[in-house]
């Protein structure tokens, strides 16, 4: 006879946090240190995929391609985020972490444009393209697992969203380093920074076999499944999506000028090399130890009284900031600033996930926040390496990148303000 079961009985496919959080970061894991590499080895991917005729036109087309496939995100977050609230989570994570790996590998093995003319940069913007696709269903995706398995913890769940960026960013600036310090440039332009993309391929099938294995959460098991998620996002939530934007125009525009600093500092600080990767190597360190803690700490104050006062401080410190840095250019004051920055992003970072989730009910929240996301992404992130390039350019002014930030911290604390009106408005 078998035993009698009570309520309390726990579920056998109950699984740990750890895990759950593991399957939901891998991915994102993956994306963002596709990224941070991309971004970091910027110099040596124009050399060896685009014409090197006038290498200023050859950089500004590789940051541009960078810039261009984030432009399928949104439809990614509207293909993949529907599916996820369809489908469910799992199945949406299981393809994006796939096409993530598929995309990856082309720019790890594409051959060179002395090798193959035009085919190369082609190649190289459709390699972007899928990972874009692909990403833009990760976010949004994945913040739901996490949410909605761990509800009584949500700020601290949704926080290791940005630590596993925070880590792989770390990792990808940890490889700039040892791989600037030890080869030479002849070996980073021919084959070296190949190095990295093979590292990142082999998260892949680990990350494929953690998601195919970690069942759906509790809210879309009890949750009959949005037939018509886009539509009714459409409908009903074109606010949040708004709002969604606007909470990731700072944090996403100072992670993405952080992967700029490289390039930055070689180019229009004149530091050396392996300069800008040790800068970028501190503010990931800093990021990976804060982010969580804020994340934990949301859980008990709330997401919005973190939050405000870090895109408060990135307001006011942005330009003089730069200014400082531009007058007296080192490793040290420049290993400083990306600190102060990282610190303020992982501060407003860790509560973010939380708060975007709160916006959309459980039956569009993977679409909802992945539309939003992606379109803020694409907006504030994909272009601030070009738009800073542009803006050095335009104005003249070495400082002159602080000016976008700022820009979206107005947007960011403008998103804040309604969001407080909402929690404090009677119902």
């Amino acid at each position: 006879m078998s035993a009698p079961t009570t309520g309390t009985t726990p579920k056998k496919d109950a699984p740990s946090p750890g895990r759950i959080i593991t399957a939901a970061c891998v991915g994102n894991a993956l994306e963002w240190y596709d990224i941070a590499v991309y971004s970091y080895f910027a110099t040596y991917l124009s050399k060896v995929f685009f014409a090197d005729d006038d290498p200023a036109l050859s950089l500004f087309l590789t940051l541009g391609t960078f810039g261009v496939s984030f432009l399928i995100r949104p439809v990614g977050a509207l293909v993949l985020g529907s599916y996820a609230d369809r489908a469910g989570r799992k199945a949406a994570l299981t393809w994006s972490i796939g096409l993530m790996a598929v995309g990856t590998l082309m720019i790890c093995v594409m051959p060179s444009y002395a090798a193959i003319g035009a085919v190369a940069p082609v190649g190289i913007l459709v390699a972007r393209l899928v990972q874009g696709f692909a990403a833009g269903g990760e976010f949004g995706s994945a913040t739901a697992l996490m949410v909605e398995h761990m509800p009584n913890r949500r700020g601290f769940a949704a926080s290791w969203q940005f630590t596993s960026q925070a880590a792989s960013t770390l990792l990808a600036a940890l490889l700039g380093t040892v791989l600037t310090s030890t080869l030479s440039e002849e070996q980073l332009g021919s084959w070296g920074f190949r190095i990295p993309f093979a590292v990142g391929l082999l998260v892949a099938p680990v990350g494929l076999y953690i998601r195919r294995n970690v069942p759906e959460p509790p809210a879309t098991r009890d949750t009959e499944p949005a037939h018509a998620p886009v539509r009714t996002l459409l409908r009903e939530h074109k606010a949040g999506v708004l709002l969604t934007i606007g909470l990731l125009a700072v944090t996403t525009c100072l992670n993405y000028l952080i992967t700029y600093i490289p390039t930055y500092a070689t180019k229009t600080l004149g530091l050396p090399d392996s300069t800008g990767f040790v800068a970028a190597l501190a503010g990931g360190l800093v990021l990976l130890a804060v982010t969580s803690v804020a994340g934990h700490f949301s859980d008990r104050v709330g997401q919005i009284a973190l939050m405000v006062p870090a895109a408060g401080a990135v307001l006011l410190l942005i330009y003089p900031m730069f200014a400082l840095l531009v007058s007296a250019p080192s490793l040290a004051l420049l290993i400083g600033v990306v600190m102060v920055m990282a610190l303020c992003k992982a501060c407003y970072y860790g509560p973010m996930g939380a708060l975007m989730a709160g916006i959309f009910p459980t039956g569009t929240r993977a679409t909802g926040m992945a539309v939003g996301y992606n379109i803020g992404v694409t907006v504030f992130g994909g272009f601030t390496p070009m738009i800073a390039a542009w803006l050095l350019d335009a104005t003249g002014q070495q400082a002159a990148p602080a000016y976008w930030v700022a820009l979206a911290a107005v947007a960011s604390l403008s998103s804040l303000f309604v969001l407080r009106r909402r929690a404090t408005r009677p119902r």
